[in-house]
């Protein structure tokens, strides 16, 4: 018998959902709860590397993943110069196998869509607009209020509600994210016919700018500056703004750039990271995905860390007799170490670009990383 039979994971993202497809189709009963009103109603583009996508086979999504998203298995380099001068074209890391692609773009909504709609196949009960209101763990099992004061007891509950986790404050623990000095503009647009793969742009005016290609028609493209405090700004002015930078790149940018005409489509975030020390749960509760560590997407690795804790904690509870130290322990083994590696490699990554550090080993440390996480978690 596993060592749960019914969880609450809290958090409707690709960790939540997965962990809860993945004890559901082994008999476990689970609740799945969601803050929004709708899962899949908001995002652009997604990035997913092979380690990704085979977590997503195993969940049962990798076909609809497959069609909706866009494959491709190399990445263009490209000079900041008035051609977009083409640099090189490398061969991208397969590491979900070979017999998976190096990295599938994706727009956001439809893989919420896809892994929700797996999840209520396999009896997951998701209740979307509910949070958790309170948490009271004991050695068997953990007391929860919900929205409206709805009380249930679980064996286990998940804490997958993402960077300022609720749950984590919930079960006390004060963990500081911190800006890594990067801030990000992204905009989802039509796909034009020449852009088939991620290309990279190092320098200009801006740190990197480039696209990945989501779908047969669509793309996110990208542009990452100095992270300033752009909250003022109009819906208006942060499309003008992304336009303006976006004007020093071009080659297939120009034709990005030309399409960038909504203001809807644009946003800017800054990029943040932080990382829970060993362990990750308090009593019965567990933390995954970014709620215990966070990165940015300098190495487009954090949808896949975050899949990899649902495949892994649920491998563990489903072959374990009870929860105890001793899955714990496991848990951490298989963790902690790896998704450490992958933050403090991306934050690397950007503090070499802010420093202008120009014998900085990127090539070695993408290397480095894609040949950890080449191995199963």
């Amino acid at each position: 018998m596993p060592a749960v039979n019914n969880v609450l994971v809290v958090g409707g993202g690709l960790a939540g959902t997965a962990t809860a497809i993945l004890l559901a189709d082994s008999g476990v009963t689970v609740d799945l709860v969601e803050l929004k009103p709708d899962a899949a109603a908001l995002g652009s583009g997604i990035t997913l590397q092979g380690n990704a996508l085979r977590v997503l086979r195993q969940v049962g999504v990798w076909p609809q993943v497959s069609q909706l998203g866009y494959a491709f298995d190399t990445l263009g380099l490209r000079a900041p110069d008035p051609a977009g001068t083409l640099l090189a074209e490398l061969p991208d890391h397969r590491t979900g196998g070979a017999d998976l692609p190096a990295t599938v773009g994706m727009y956001r909504p439809d893989l919420a869509r896809v892994i929700h709609d797996r999840a209520r196949q396999v009896g997951v009960r998701v209740l979307l607009a509910t949070s958790v209101e309170k948490l009271t763990s004991d050695d068997s099992g953990v007391d929860v209020v919900l929205t409206g004061g709805v009380s249930s007891r679980y064996d286990l509950v998940v804490g997958a509600d993402g960077l300022r986790s609720h749950t984590r404050q919930l079960i006390g623990i004060d963990l500081q994210t911190q800006p890594t000095g990067m801030g990000i503009w992204r905009a989802f647009t039509p796909r034009p016919a020449q852009i088939t793969r991620t290309d990279l742009y190092y320098g200009g005016p801006s740190f990197i700018a480039g696209y990945c290609p989501t779908g047969p028609d669509s793309l996110y493209a990208y542009i990452v500056e100095k992270a300033q405090d752009r909250s003022a700004l109009t819906a208006q002015q942060r499309l003008d703004t992304m336009r303006e930078l976006a004007a020093a790149y071009h080659g297939p940018f120009d034709a990005i750039r030309d399409s960038l005409t909504d203001p809807a489509t644009v946003n800017y975030t800054w990029f943040e990271a932080h990382l829970l020390d060993r362990s990750w749960h308090r009593g019965r509760v567990v933390l995954i995905g970014d709620a215990a560590h966070a990165c940015p997407p300098t190495l487009a690795q954090g949808a896949a860390m975050a899949l990899e804790d649902a495949a892994v904690l649920a491998e563990l509870l489903l072959a374990a007799d009870a929860v105890d130290d001793g899955l714990w322990e496991a848990f951490m083994d298989r963790r902690h170490d790896r998704a450490g590696q992958v933050v403090s490699a991306s934050v690397q990554l950007g503090q070499w670009l802010l420093e202008g550090h120009r014998g900085a080993d990127v090539p070695g440390l993408m290397g480095r990383i894609a040949a950890l996480v080449s191995t199963p978690a």
